[in-house]
């Protein structure tokens, strides 16, 4: 199977960047230049998380380079987009800069500049440059119903690139700190039932068993809102944060702990490079309990099968209830309900009878999702 995309020196000595996604699964990779001439390379590192590669052409030198900005583009600011689309070769398109911090949905480090320079399918890889001749990004993706270009294309930043491609050169593969914890942004909802000021920070679904996190002393319900010093708007924004200091570095963060602030000192790990986990839910139990406002039917877990021996399992759903707008689904298993645990539906019903008698407008649920622990707040409704 054959694949192209394009890509760019970064040093005389043949060093060039492109996209994970161009290279990856290759048994040959070939580089042919402006000039016509094709050489053969090899794939120094890659890198999946950020969709980035680092090749190096075998053969040859003194090739052609360019530079990465050290300025962060502005909204508004020209750009070149250049590279091989459809494999008609050399190809320049402009445009501007048309937002910065996109989330596409394609992982944890989302950190796009979007641009409105026509990009399509073989772009991949190839630099966008401001005025100066500088790179920006580097061209991964675009939005697009048609297929074609419809004037959005998303570019990885070149702080971004520079950091992972001098960790591709080093080493071969990109370390990230790591703290341990499961997070989600603060919605709103969240917000209101933690009795939060903004919703802002990143909620702690679940601090893995022996990891940093849990070791300092961060636990579920936890809400993480600045490290080092430096405010953390959501959650994607601590995940970037905390996988782009070393492995073995300490760090300061900013906990809101049950209303109160602390401050947790604690050493990062390394963010494994794959994790997997599995969970079963059960299909059905003659302990079924009814939560009538919510518009739930629940078991206790451990009198389901496959469901584990924690908390309560969702059995039933009732459409367009509070519990189905707030997502809630089969086999759901509720962990907490307003930071109490809970392991029977009476227990459930006691909790949301408490959050009633405090006069709160919604109570905040933990949930586990497969292998997922996630928070939703649920409204409780009149009396």
């Amino acid at each position: 199977m054959l694949g192209q995309g394009s890509g760019f020196f970064i040093s005389p000595d043949g060093y060039a960047v492109t996209n994970n996604h161009v290279v990856d699964g290759a048994d040959k990779v070939e580089v042919t230049t402006d000039a016509g001439k094709t050489y053969t390379a090899k794939v120094i590192g890659a890198d999946a998380r950020t969709d980035l590669a680092l090749i190096k052409i075998e053969g040859g030198s003194d090739f052609p380079y360019v530079k990465f900005s050290a300025d962060k583009p502005r909204i508004g600011d020209w750009v070149l987009a250049v590279g091989n689309p459809f494999g008609l070769g050399g190809t320049v398109t402009a445009g501007i800069v048309s937002a910065s911090g996109r989330d596409i949905g394609s992982g944890p480090y989302d950190d796009f500049i979007q641009i409105d320079a026509p990009v399509n399918k073989g772009n991949s890889g190839g630099p966008s440059f401001n005025m100066q001749g500088e790179v920006i990004g580097v061209n991964t993706a675009i939005f697009s119903p048609s297929g074609g270009s419809v004037g959005i294309g998303f570019s990885i930043p070149a702080s971004t690139v520079q950091n992972v491609i001098a960790q591709l050169k080093d080493k071969g593969s990109v370390s990230r700190g790591w703290i341990g914890v499961q997070i989600q942004p603060v919605t709103q909802d969240i917000a209101d039932s933690l009795d939060l000021k903004k919703a802002e920070g990143a909620l702690v679904a679940e601090s893995q068993k022996d990891g940093p996190a849990a070791k300092a002393g961060i636990e579920s319900g936890d809400v993480i809102t600045a490290v080092n010093g430096q405010a953390v708007k959501d959650a994607r924004e601590l995940a970037r944060v905390i996988g782009g200091i070393a492995p073995g570095s300490s760090a300061k963060l900013d906990v809101l702990h049950q209303g109160k602030s602390k401050v947790v000192n604690l050493t990062l790990g390394e963010l494994p490079n794959g994790q997997e986990a599995k969970a079963e839910t059960g299909k059905g139990s003659s302990h079924d309990a009814d939560v009538p406002r919510l518009g739930l039917t629940i078991a206790p877990a451990a009198k389901v099968g496959g469901a584990g021996k924690e908390g309560v399992v969702v059995m039933k759903v009732e459409p367009k209830s509070a519990a189905a707008d707030r997502g809630f689904k089969e086999g759901d298993v509720i962990l907490e309900v307003a930071g109490k645990n809970v392991s029977t539906p009476a227990e459930v019903s006691s909790a949301l009878e408490a959050a009633r008698t405090e006069k709160k407008s919604s109570v905040l649920m933990r949930l586990r999702t497969g292998d997922a622990p996630h928070y939703v707040a649920v409204p409780l409704g009149k009396g």
